[in-house]
């Protein structure tokens, strides 16, 4: 918990909105949201220990043993309470609302590894000395960390799983699935939970679980005095905490049974004591290995039976009594470990016997189990899984008469001779405790069935017989049982039968299968084994080909029939190995780790995208991690810190973003995984308070660092450091752990369900949503922490996914890689052939002097001429003319500059405003002398007429001293030659006239004068741009070629200095001035420096993806841009018709190259644009696109129009009946319509834009 920061009021329950306010009674499944409450306010406590004790450095053994003691507690709580959301509720909510449940339980698997890095951190403190403080600063780490994903994890489930239970289930349900799982946890452990639980609930939540557990528990009074004494031992409860930890009384599972030894041999052990009678309670064992024999026995043969037969008749009652064995056996195996095994070494202790720890080894209950339950691959055959089962079954049972006999002659037989009756009773009614309260009445009942007359009276004199160790109430329930068992009421057939429904019930597919209609017997038995060889041994889940889980619910009819069902399940999570909880629960999915979902050596595909992305998120949480660790030593990095936690703070956002509004989208939209990202999404809003939490602490750092350093600081300095790294580590395990999550339950559903065009749309809507400044820091940062195939992968990724757009060419705008990628592309071209290369005009020249052919466009010297020495010698005629034509023509323009001029406030501006009238007089005459000189050039050199070129073109097609190449060559550059000619003389008067004269167009010029508002009618901005192409200054690229009358566009890569409105100075292109004077004027709130294009008024973005500057807030904020379209459109066309490249073409009315225009443009129905504009002038007459004839819209009241205009016209009788072949232009089908000489109506649409065919 953090300093300062007050503690959660335990009084309240805190429940989402949906569950807020509602009573224990009306929705009994907040029973598990009480056990988050307990569970989250423990962890919080055991963080607060750890953390006072780091900062004080009160840190030692005892306190490790402390935490060590409740953590094992919760541990074993929070196991219990995971699978029994598993087993039990999760199967429950998967049968009404699908593609839940399953990110949950990944998650207890998490949580449980969690626990176990927890206590391998603690048995290191307990053997380590020398780095302990070290070693408990990893603790309270670990502690921090688990807190923090429970806490999370809860959350989510509140405000998910909870609320979907209390809406789809009714109270009567919840309270049967809340019993199930009390049934299902052993007593020992619920005897202690109950009363920890209640300690978080007020005076009135606590009235509110009383009549919780009357609503909760069968109709059955002893088992409702059972858990109301329990509850009331709070007081017994609570000093057991204070004095052992909490929840420490029972020390059930890894907790260390011996404590409770020492408590009962204090009470009840004496040597005095000794009964060395023929009836001790000990004994009762005896008979209970007798009915196990017998009983294992009789399945044994019958099995035998069966693989003799062939018939599946008793096979699913015999699988139901193995399971039932298998999982008494195996609690019953916990408490000799426990409590047994203990006593007698402490017994023995001269004389000690390893022997029942090699006999414990050998047991192997887990085998059978694995059997039983684990989904068996293939189509295996009736006698090979029946001859499996007998083989195991027998060695099983071997094991277990060996066992027996053992504990009968050694340890019992130890037991009987040195323990008094009350201990002996006091054992007994403990290892009867380890089992779950439904386990064990059906185990007692089973038990009692077997018993004689006089066998019976033994034992209901031992559980009668008072004891102060011995609860009351609990007793009395044991007698009942036994009585219910012994007197009839409940026969070994009905018992099988029940057992058989109890567990069938939780595989529905094997009772369906085996309920199917069939023809004979013998074939029904086959069939059905064929059918369900996979599901007889199967768990209550599995998982189905598109790595989704399939889950068989309990029925909760069998559990109402079965008042005190359990589920065998729960049990299996806890003490069975990971392998088998593999095989019995989620089989081959729960167990990935993040190794096992890599991408393989295999095509890659464009959703690997994502994994890619993934892996280099993790590399940087990693740094990130290994940074924090860094901090308190080495005070420099906390700015490279800072930087790179930032960075990583953006991309995971950016990238959850994506995924909620692309990715998950996409696959939520397949009926069969809806509800399956939800999860995910609450993820995405959870995990910014891990930032939140991180920027906070770094805060502090920053502002700490920036003080002066004396040893307090320092002190605190240090505190803070590891607050932070705790911090990170927290975020790191949630944030790995929820890619992971990913990489198993989602993104495999995208390669499996997604053809490759889907999975390129997907990507490119993701793409399509980022801004091109956030692209500028992904695909650097991305291809960083790939390999060199990864990185030629990714590219390719890129080109297929962008291929209809822009993208690479706005690549090779800034990043390295792609430039030397082109350059060398540029490289490996073909060379021109030699012919092509001569220049066009002098190789015509010389073509028309070698013919005799008459040059009306060269001079005589060939295609080489002084055009600088033309224009200059014409230029000096000309200037009297152009100075009185400027002085005319150009008098009001004088004007505005002498206004400007006033405006200059200095005596250097002044200056400055003389030189540029200067300029622009020289300007103007200029610009008239080359206006002469071009008329007069051209007049000098007249073109060849038409009748001329075509003489000369066929002169060279019959020439047969050329080949087809050089024929080719001249007839392109004589049609060519005009153009050429004039190009070149442009290009001379410009390089002539920088000789003479300063750039054009330098002075200021303005979008509102009267404001001194800068710019033009197109852009406010501070600058203007020299066009290399014309040298003038011109304020946007749009004003230069409106200027030139669209004689030549400026092309803006050319484009490379600009000037400063303020200071007139020419300078490289920035987004501020470089004029010490102007002191970083800035030119614009807007820059690109691509497009060459500033603006100081409106909302401009730069799309990557159309390598243009547009209007709008940005992609992902209020546009986005379509792949395939490669147009950018509006976040609410998401859906919408989309034709390859569809922004490429022109206007159909004007004609304007819609993909560079300026004007709005609409999107018609058929997926068609065209301007604004155009479509209002358009539709005032048309009502169908110009290019597919499509109406442009709904025009059912103009098509009824048209019915009741026909229905009152009259067909002449010589065309009356008549049809004809019709072509619906709006469904695109033939049909016929009547007759009519206008009007023709679709019998499929009911419209009547069609044509005849």
């Amino acid at each position: 918990m953090e300093e300062g920061e007050p503690e959660k009021d335990v009084d309240m329950v805190d429940l989402t909105s949906s569950s807020a306010g509602v009573k224990l009674v009306d929705a009994p499944i907040l029973f598990f949201v009480i056990s988050h409450k307990a569970i989250t306010l423990e962890l919080a406590d055991i963080h607060r220990v750890a953390v006072e004790a780091l900062d004080t450095g009160s840190q030692g053994v005892e306190l490790v043993r402390v935490l060590s003691r409740r953590l094992e507690f919760l541990q074993i709580v929070y196991k219990y309470h995971c699978a029994a959301e598993d087993e039990v509720v999760f199967l429950a909510l998967d049968a009404q609302v699908k593609n839940v449940v399953f990110t949950y339980s990944l998650e207890h698997k998490s949580i449980d590894d969690l626990f176990s890095s927890i206590f391998k951190c603690i048995d290191c403190l307990q053997k380590e000395k020398e780095d302990f403080s070290k070693l408990f600063n990893g603790l309270t780490c670990y502690i921090g960390t688990i807190e923090s994903f429970i806490s999370q994890h809860m959350l989510k489930e509140e405000k998910q799983i909870f609320p979907s239970l209390m809406k789809r289930f009714s109270s009567k349900e919840q309270a049967r699935l809340v019993w199930q799982y009390l049934c299902s946890v052993p007593m020992l452990l619920l005897e202690d939970f109950l009363p920890w639980v209640i300690t978080t609930l007020s005076s009135v939540g606590k009235t509110d679980f009383l009549n919780f557990i009357h609503v909760v528990l069968p109709e059955e009074t002893l088992i409702q005095e059972l858990f109301i004494s329990w509850l009331d031992n709070t007081e017994l409860s609570a000093q057991s905490c204070l004095e052992h930890g909490k929840g420490t009384k029972s020390h059930y599972g890894i907790a260390n049974m011996k404590h409770m030894l020492k408590l009962g041999t204090m009470v009840v052990h004496s040597s005095e004591m000794k009964l060395l009678t023929k009836k001790n309670p000990i004994d009762g064992f005896h008979l209970w290995h007798a009915a196990i024999r017998r009983d294992l026995k009789e399945i044994l043969e019958e099995l035998h039976q069966l693989r003799s037969s062939f018939c599946l008749s008793t096979l699913m009652s015999l699988v139901a009594q193995l399971k039932f064995f298998a999982d008494v056996l195996n609690f019953y195996s916990i408490a000799l470990d426990k409590i047994f095994y203990p006593l007698v070494d402490e017994l023995t202790k001269n004389d000690p016997s390893t022997s029942h720890e090699q006999f414990s080894e050998g047991s192997r209950i887990e085998e059978l189990q694995r059997l039983l339950y684990c989904k068996l691959q293939g189509g295996i055959q009736l006698n090979v899984l029946v001859e499996m089962l007998c083989q195991e079954v027998e060695s099983f049972v071997g094991r277990i008469s060996k066992k027996l006999h053992f504990l009968e002659t050694q340890v019992f037989l130890v037991i009987r001779e040195n323990c008094s009756h009350e201990l002996q009773l006091w054992l007994l009614y403990r290892s009867l405790q380890m089992l779950p309260l439904g386990l064990l009445k059906c185990m007692i009942i089973w038990f009692s069935a077997h018993l004689s007359e006089d066998e019976s009276k033994l034992i209901l004199n031992n559980v009668m017989r008072g004891s102060p160790v011995v609860n009351r109430s609990f007793a009395s329930l044991l007698y009942e049982w036994v009585r219910m068992g012994y007197s009839g009421k409940i026969s070994l057939e009905k018992f099988r039968k029940d057992l058989e429904e109890m567990f069938s019930s939780r595989s529905s597919l094997l009772e369906k299968s085996f309920n199917n209609s069939g023809s004979s017997s013998s074939q029904l038995d086959m069939q059905s084994f064929d059918k369900s060889n996979n599901l007889l041994l199967q768990p209550a889940s599995s998982m189905t080909s598109n790595n989704t889980v399939s889950y068989h619910p309990s029925s909760l009819s069998i559990i109402e029939k079965i008042d005190t069902s359990y589920s065998s399940g729960i049990n299996t999570h806890i003490f069975f190995s990971d392998s088998q909880k593999n095989l019995s629960f989620f089989p081959g999915t729960s167990s990935r780790s993040s190794n096992d979902v890599n991408i393989p050596n295999r095509e890659f595909i464009p959703i690997d995208f994502v994994h890619f992305f993934h892996k280099a998120l993790r590399n940087d949480i990693q740094h990130v991690v290994s940074l924090s660790v860094k901090l308190a030593e080495d005070v420099g990095i906390l700015a490279e810190f800072h930087r790179r936690f930032h960075l990583l703070h953006f991309l995971l956002r950016h990238h959850s973003n994506s995924e909620d509004e692309v990715a998950f989208p996409a696959l939520e939209s397949r009926v069969t995984f809806q509800n399956i990202s939800h999860s995910y999404t609450l993820d995405h809003n959870l995990e910014v308070e891990h930032f939140n939490k991180v920027s906070v602490i770094l805060s502090k750092l920053i502002s700490l660092q920036d003080d002066e350093v004396v040893d307090g600081k320092k002190l605190r300095y240090k505190r803070l450091c590891l607050k932070l790294h705790n911090a990170c580590m927290s975020m790191q395990q949630t944030l790995t752990d929820h890619i992971n999550h990913e990489e198993i339950e989602l993104w495999p559903l995208f390669r499996e369900h997604f053809s490759v065009e889907e999975q390129e749309k997907i990507v490119g809507n993701m793409f399509g949503r980022t801004k091109a400044e956030f692209l500028q820091e992904i695909i650097p940062w991305l291809m960083a922490s790939l390999t060199p195939g990864e990185q030629h992968s990714m590219m390719f990724l890129l080109r297929k996914v962008t291929r209809h757009t822009k993208f690479f060419e706005w690549l090779g705008e800034w990043w390295e890689p792609i430039k030397r990628e082109e350059s060398l592309n540029v490289e490996k071209e073909p060379k021109i052939s030699p012919v092509l290369s001569v220049d066009p005009l002098e190789a015509v020249s010389t073509y028309l002097s070698r013919n005799g052919v008459k040059q009306g466009i060269w001079n005589e010297k060939g295609s080489e001429f002084s055009s600088a020495e033309f224009v200059n010698r014409d230029c000096c005629q000309h200037v009297s003319l152009s100075a009185d034509k400027k002085h005319n023509a150009k008098g009001k323009e004088n004007v505005d500059l002498s206004e400007d001029k006033a405006r200059f406030s200095t005596a250097v501006d002044k200056k400055k405003c003389t030189e540029t009238d200067v300029c622009v007089a020289q300007k103007e005459t200029t610009c008239q002398g080359k206006e002469m000189c071009c008329k007069s050039r051209k007049q000098e050199h007249h073109l060849m007429a038409q009748e001329e070129l075509v003489a000369v073109i066929r002169r060279i097609s019959c020439d047969s001293s050329l080949d087809s190449e050089k024929k080719s060559h001249l007839m392109q550059s004589l049609l060519m030659s005009q153009w050429i000619v004039t190009q070149k003389l442009s290009n001379s008067e410009v390089a002539a006239s920088n000789d003479m004269e300063k750039f054009a167009g330098q002075f200021p010029s303005y979008r509102d004068e009267h404001k001194s508002v800068f710019g033009c009618n197109h852009y406010k901005r501070n600058n203007k741009l020299l066009a290399p192409c014309c040298k003038k200054l011109f304020t946007c690229i749009r004003c230069h070629d409106e200027t030139t009358d669209h004689d030549h566009s400026l092309d803006r890569k050319t484009i490379t200095q600009m000037m400063c409105m303020k200071c007139l100075k020419i300078q490289p292109i920035g987004p501020s001035c470089s004029t010490p004077s102007c002191s970083g004027f800035s030119m614009g709130r807007y820059y690109c420096k691509i497009c060459k294009l500033f603006d100081d008024e409106r909302q401009i973005y730069h799309c990557p993806f159309c390598n243009l500057c547009r209007l709008g807030k940005g992609l992902g904020v209020d546009y986005f841009h379509c792949m395939n379209c490669n147009a950018c459109m509006s976040k609410s066309l998401s859906v919408h018709v989309c034709r390859e490249k569809c922004l490429e073409e022109n206007c159909p009315i004007c004609h304007e190259y819609i993909f560079t225009s300026t004007n709005p443009v609409k999107a018609l129905p058929c997926g068609h644009l065209m301007h604004s504009v155009c479509f209002q002038e358009y539709t005032c007459t048309h009502y169908t696109c110009p290019i597919c004839s499509k109406s442009l819209g709904d025009m059912q009241v103009y098509f009824e129009m048209l019915d009741a205009l026909l229905s009152e016209q009259k067909i002449p009788e010589e065309y009356a009946g008549q049809t004809q072949a019709i072509l619906c232009n709006d469904c695109e089908k033939r049909g016929t319509a009547s007759f009519h000489w206008l009007y023709h109506k679709c019998s499929y649409c009911a419209s009547y834009n069609t044509r005849l065919v």
